[in-house]
């Protein structure tokens, strides 16, 4: 969350100025005017107009709208003057009464044509906002681990929410404010053309006394308003970091609140200032417009009263062009900071594409078929032939914008694992060991299919996993890690997440297998728990057997265990492990774990150091072998020195 903080309104110096909410020209300044400078190619264009595409005849009611709001807009001044000279100054009380009518009908058509094109504005923007959205989670949905393990996840939620907000602004708002700034001009210069040329261009004389002051407050509106933005995201990242369970725990055991807070004033005081000098500079502004408006209109009547006691003009003209003034000046003021507008718009496009644009690195193959054919034919064997893997370089995973980095490093990464060979047998289970930073996780990750071998293959009922889909490879492996996370939801619902159309049957059964029933029966709201922020409402060991239970659920034939019992008490670790003997029952298993004591029953031992294996065999003929292994394992079982021995 931000500090909240909005710029005051702004009204218009007429009836023109103020399209679709607020002061163009003031949105126009809040942004960086050398986003104007930018040039888009024209694929991207083209890519642009193809999101426009499914609504393109809604963009031509659009369209419609906006020219007859504008036209209905342009012609009451027109019909004052013709009251005034035709009606009042013949005493023609039938003409009076007409016209008068006719300006009424227009207001009501001219409302009625706005609440029309801002359903349909709306129409078309929410459907690009839902477009966009979804694309984008649909596609970072399906990008490796790598891609997030280094992007901030704030500015990846950023483009899913201000980037595809300012994509489809290109469509509505900015679209809207363009067309009908421009009609609006066209209508109005028309219109007073027509009546007298001479107070026309008296009146466009005066424009640069509106474009120049609007020229000299753009940047530093601009500059401030950026300013507030970032203050205020170090105000929301402050908020963000001290809010969550992790960070509040930190704060709680090292901070002390008055220095927190403290801090947080500075923050919150900064924000202060910026917005009061925001506010200034807006007020400063529109004050400076709404004069020159009023010194505009005064020369007007004094050119055109005086032309009209000569007999030039009539009194309903004289009218008729000051009321046009008020329509003329904001839309060529607005229209002075068309290509910012225009081309905010469209970079925010160019952003969402940019994510659009990174191709994830595992996906299906053409040819992809689905491996549970091939486990129910032959078994859940595991198999990897001389394994090589390093990890992707920045470049070919993220984004130099996500990151938060000008432009992305590309060191040359050394292989993580070297030419590793190992079988588990359907059924079996064999456990990865060796010293931290070995390459244990990673071979995890490459059963999992997180990331692809830089050589060699993996396989699961002797299908290379680059050529089965993924949904069956995450259908035939369930994983508990060494951190079980659960969502701020429900017990069923973080158990659902692995099998959405299980019963509450099938939920109390698996809770049972995991030895957790009875512990959510004896909760309040049962199955209906909310656990909290990643389920910091339950203790770790409660946590691992929620993630077992939910591995249950899903019944997988491969199930990968990564240290799943490393960071529990003596009495959790026995009721995790009494909850994974249940779950590993017939099932072909991977474990992995630094405790040698939980894979002392595996049925093989594979050893692993600098990614590479280094030991094969069961626990007495590792031990024998008197290797690594048997470094490893008297290590953690010496005896303790007493204090006698010491001495």
């Amino acid at each position: 969350m931000s500090l909240p903080h909005h710029p005051p309104a702004t009204p218009g110096t007429g009836a023109g100025m103020g399209r679709g909410g607020g002061n163009p020209q003031m949105r126009g300044f809040a942004r960086d005017r050398s986003v104007g400078r930018r040039r888009l190619s024209r694929s991207t264009l083209r890519r642009i107009l193809a999101f426009a595409r499914p609504h393109r005849r809604a963009l031509a009611v659009f369209l419609v709208l906006i020219t007859l709001e504008a036209a209905a807009g342009a012609l009451p001044p027109l019909l004052f003057k013709h009251l005034i000279d035709d009606g009042i100054a013949t005493g023609d009380s039938r003409l009076v009464v007409l016209i008068a009518a006719a300006v009424a009908a227009l207001a009501l058509l001219s409302a009625g044509l706005s609440v029309a094109d801002r359903w349909v504005s709306s129409r078309i923007g929410e459907g690009l906002i839902l477009d966009l959205r979804t694309a984008v989670f649909d596609h970072v949905q399906r990008m490796p681990l790598a891609f997030f393990s280094r992007t901030r996840t704030g500015a990846l939620v950023q483009r899913l929410n201000g980037d595809v907000l300012g994509a489809q602004q290109a469509f509505t708002s900015t679209l809207q404010n363009v067309v009908s700034n421009a009609l609006t001009v066209a209508f109005v210069l028309a219109a007073m053309l027509s009546m007298s040329w001479r107070l026309t261009l008296l009146s466009l004389v005066l424009v640069p006394a509106f474009v120049l002051p609007a020229r000299w407050f753009g940047p530093r509106i601009a500059a401030v308003t950026h300013e507030s933005y970032e203050l205020n995201a170090q105000a929301a990242q402050t908020m963000n970091e001290r809010f969550n369970v992790a960070g509040a725990h930190l704060v709680k055991v090292f901070g002390d609140p008055a220095r927190e807070s403290a801090a947080y004033a500075e923050q919150a005081g900064r924000v202060r200032d910026v917005g009061v000098k925001r506010a200034l500079y807006g007020t400063w502004f529109r004050v400076g417009l709404t004069t020159i408006a009023a010194v505009a209109t005064a020369v007007v009547y004094g050119f055109g009263g005086l032309a009209a006691i000569r007999g030039e003009l009539t009194v309903g003209v004289v009218v008729a062009l000051a009321s046009y003034l008020g329509r003329l000046y904001g839309p060529l003021t607005a229209m002075s900071n068309v290509q910012v507008d225009v081309m905010t718009a469209l970079v925010s496009f160019e952003r969402v594409l940019e994510v659009l644009d990174l191709e994830p690195s595992v996906t299906d193959a053409p040819h992809a078929h689905d491996l549970r054919a091939d486990v129910a034919r032959r078994g859940a064997d595991v198999e990897l032939d001389a394994v090589g893997f390093r990890y992707p370089t920045a470049d070919e995973v993220s984004l130099a914008s996500l990151e938060s980095v000008a432009t992305l490093r590309n060191d040359p990464s050394d292989d993580t694992l070297t030419d590793v060979s190992f079988a588990v047998p359907a059924g079996h289970m064999v456990a990865l060991v060796g010293p931290s930073g070995a390459g244990k996780t990673t071979l995890s990750q490459l059963v999992t299919r997180m990331y692809d071998p830089t050589r060699g293959a993996v396989r699961i009922a002797g299908a290379d996993l680059r050529d089965v889909t993924l949904d069956s490879l995450r259908a035939t492996v369930g994983v508990v890690s060494q951190e079980a996370h659960l969502f701020h939801d429900t017990i069923a619902a973080n158990l659902r997440f692995a099998r959405p159309e299980a019963t509450d049957a099938d939920l109390v059964r698996a809770l049972r297998q995991a030895h957790v029933w009875d512990l959510v029966a004896r909760l309040p709201e049962g199955l209906e728990t909310v656990v909290g922020d990643r389920g910091y409402r339950l203790s770790g060991g409660e946590r691992q057997r929620l993630a077992i239970a939910r591995l249950l659920l899903k019944a997988p034939d491969v199930v990968v265990l990564d240290e799943a019992t490393a960071h529990l008490d003596s009495e959790s670790e026995a009721a995790v492990q009494a909850a994974l003997d249940e779950a590993l029952t017939g099932r072909t298993s991977l474990v992995i774990a630094h405790r040698l004591s939980t894979v002392r029953q595996a049925d093989a031992i594979v050893v692993v150091d600098r990614g590479r294996v280094v030991e094969q065999g069961t626990h007495a003929e590792l031990v024998a072998r008197d290797g690594l292994y048997a470094e490893l394992y008297r290590t953690q079982f010496a005896p303790t020195p007493q204090p006698a021995d010491a001495a």
